[in-house]
């Protein structure tokens, strides 16, 4: 039985992290979509931030991940749109508590600063790890509301 569709988009500085991570997810039973890019030449991240909002949008995908070379880039062009929930993990702590208490649905990595079995238990357990609720659920909440004006 396949599990959820993941949807994973990259810029060039993380092309190689992304087709090893949707390798992994294939491997734990998820299904993959992948919205580029697809080769090392330049291009724009932004460009895949709004490919991944807009595939949470349309419902083709309750959870992502995103990369470019730092991370840093395409998480700030991905929390412009009021339904992402884009945390850039560095490690295990991170990964939980971004689950635990801020119901990210993206996760994002620096492809060119985090290796590549840390960020494949990383993703683990931001897909494992459910969210809280409780006294965070009037913050993350707060987090759309925001979003909105």
């Amino acid at each position: 039985m396949t599990k959820e569709t993941i949807a994973l988009a990259s810029d060039h500085g993380g092309v190689e992290m992304k087709m090893l991570l949707a390798e992994h997810l294939g491997g734990k039973g998820y299904a993959v979509l992948d919205l580029g890019t697809d080769g090392a030449q330049s291009v724009d991240y932004p460009d895949f931030a709004v490919a991944m909002a807009e595939a949470l949008a349309q419902g083709k995908a309750a959870r992502g991940v995103l990369i470019c070379g730092s991370g840093i880039g395409i998480s700030i062009a991905a929390n412009r749109f009021a339904h992402v929930r884009a945390a850039l993990i560095h490690d295990a702590y991170g990964a939980r508590m971004c689950r635990l208490h801020n119901d990210a649905n993206v996760v994002v990595f620096g492809g060119r600063t985090i290796g590549s079995e840390i960020a494949k238990d990383c993703l683990d357990i931001f897909l494992s790890t459910q969210f809280e609720g409780g006294r965070h659920a009037h913050r993350v909440a707060k987090l759309a509301e925001n979003g909105q004006r």
